[in-house]
């Protein structure tokens, strides 16, 4: 299994010599002879994210010639039928300009077997398929099963796996099981479900997808903090007040208002993604950038991480009622189809939290995510302390606010520093300003989508980008005193949809005498 991301560990001085080693850097890793198999593929995730990706590539040639993708449901079609469904699900969501000669290619290896979860002769069905295609593509026994299905049926697919003897390869082939969050629903399921699946394959055959660590500016956090030597004398207490990560969507729950019942905005979105930013953000530089390391450097902060208390004044959760979202009147949760009017299952959720650690103990973090907000953004900001001392009259530098670094993850990706400046004009009059970093004007190639470099990375076998099962069980046990107490009494309070969150909100916020960014 490869072992890491052949990045230059921190032995390297001087410049880089793409040659060494014997292979070239700047060339993209091709993955080898293999197939993907996907659980789930009549789902949203396999039509607009998975498939499209696995074309997107292709087109960038990046997959073995005798590539084959292999779906399982169950629906009466035939191979064509199937590849149909690819054919449109790519036409519609792929990044890439559809090409018919590379469609052709990847349309060979499409296969489809038909079952259920529980019918143990389609598993042997697509053992048949699998061994069909080892020797009519040359997949070389190497075989991914991407499990895009409820949590609920993992124990099922993958006793299935086992028993069929698909979950084991020989000792030239490997076989990787793809696990889509939610890992759990807190402490003890996550470690229930980690034990389902650890029965049957080995934690390095184990790839957890959180789709918000494939994306580029994510990972160009590690670029930022450990590629510059500007920014590392700064990154810590002295010199930070505080650290505001936000994720909130201009929309919603729409038809999802079922699901999403008992589940609530900390739990889908706070304990995978928000907690995963925190980690790289406040993480120490690694060795090297090999998996092991940078999961070893996650595990320690998320190991140093709890909830500030009382949670009463360092929490808040809301719901959003009706209100305008631009010019368009939208309806609040109670009034979504499918969901409990009586429910308190929060679509809003923030919470303060502190990292006991040498860099950065007395630094408040905060986490805020939610539906129906302001607008679409992620991003993560750090916030800098005053200057001890202004050599200036109050009136200068009344329009003076903190410094900050923004790190954007999405959607207009890229860095901002906000620093102070003097006004043109005779007087002395300080402001802030911003200096600006854009992915899209920077860089002429526009970045992959998340699943492209994850699917790769289960292809090529490279973990840096998966949470392990002690980074799932940890971001539970961070997360479930929080949950508990909300789960004891109280109930959510309303915000408008379209503004950003609950006056509660806010005032968790003034009581420390400071203030939510507005993205």
């Amino acid at each position: 299994m490869a072992d890491g991301a052949g990045g230059a560990g921190p032995e390297s001085s001087g410049p880089v010599n793409p040659l060494r080693d014997g292979r070239d850097k700047r060339l993209p890793r091709i993955a080898g002879p293999c197939s993907l198999v996907i659980f789930g593929v009549t789902g949203d995730l396999a039509r607009k994210k998975l498939m499209p990706a696995v074309y997107d590539l292709a087109n960038r040639g990046l997959l073995p010639p005798g590539f084959a993708l292999v779906g399982f449901a169950r629906r009466d079609w035939s191979d064509q039928d199937f590849g149909l469904i690819v054919h449109d699900a790519v036409r519609e969501h792929s990044r890439t300009p559809f090409r018919e000669d590379v469609w052709e290619r990847l349309s060979e290896g499409i296969r489809f077997v038909e079952g259920t979860f529980d019918d143990a002769g389609a598993f042997e069905r697509l053992k048949t398929t699998l061994a069909q295609l080892d020797v009519e593509r040359g997949t070389g026994g190497n075989h991914a099963f991407y499990l895009s299905i409820p949590p609920g049926a993992f124990p099922t697919v993958c006793e299935q796996l086992s028993t069929s003897g698909l979950a084991v390869g020989d000792d030239d082939s490997w076989r990787r099981v793809v696990i889509e969050k939610p890992f759990g629903r807190d402490l003890q399921s996550a470690k229930e479900l980690n034990a389902v699946v650890n029965r049957v394959f080995p934690e390095d055959t184990v790839f957890r997808i959180d789709h918000y660590l494939g994306k580029e500016t994510v990972q160009n956090i590690l670029a930022l903090r450990f590629a510059n030597q500007l920014f590392d004398p700064i990154w810590n207490a002295h010199y930070v007040d505080h650290v505001q990560i936000t994720m909130a969507e201009d929309i919603g729950l729409g038809g999802r208002a079922g699901y999403y019942d008992g589940i609530g905005a900390a739990r889908d979105v706070i304990q995978n993604h928000l907690l995963q930013l925190l980690a790289i953000t406040a993480m120490e530089e690694p060795v090297s950038f090999r998996p092991s390391e940078l999961q070893t450097e996650k595990i320690k902060v998320l190991s140093a991480t709890k909830l500030a208390e009382p949670f009463a004044e360092t929490a808040a959760r809301g719901q959003y009622t009706a209100g305008w979202q631009g010019s368009q009147r939208v309806k609040g949760l109670k009034e979504e189809e499918g969901f409990d009017a009586e429910s308190n299952t929060e679509t809003y959720a923030a919470i303060t939290l502190e990292v006991d650690t040498r860099r950065w103990s007395g630094v408040p973090f905060y986490l805020r995510t939610g539906k129906s907000l302001g607008r679409r953004v992620t991003e993560i900001a750090v916030v800098f302390k005053r200057a001890p001392h202004l050599p200036f009259d109050a009136t200068m530098t009344e329009e003076l606010g903190q410094n900050a670094l923004v790190i954007r993850v999405q959607p207009d990706e890229g860095v901002t520093m906000r620093f102070g400046s003097k006004v043109p004009g005779s007087s002395m009059q300080v402001r802030d300003v911003s200096m600006d970093f854009s992915y899209g004007q920077a860089f002429t190639e526009s970045s992959p989508e998340a699943y492209e470099r994850l699917i790769l990375d289960v292809l090529l076998g490279e973990p840096s980008l998966f949470p392990v099962n002690e980074e799932v069980e940890l971001s539970w046990k961070i997360l479930d005193p929080i949950l508990e107490f909300w789960a004891s009494g109280g109930t959510a309070d309303p915000y408008e949809a379209g503004t950003w969150g609950p006056e509660s909100a806010n005032e968790m916020m003034e009581r420390t005498g400071r203030e939510w960014r507005r993205p």
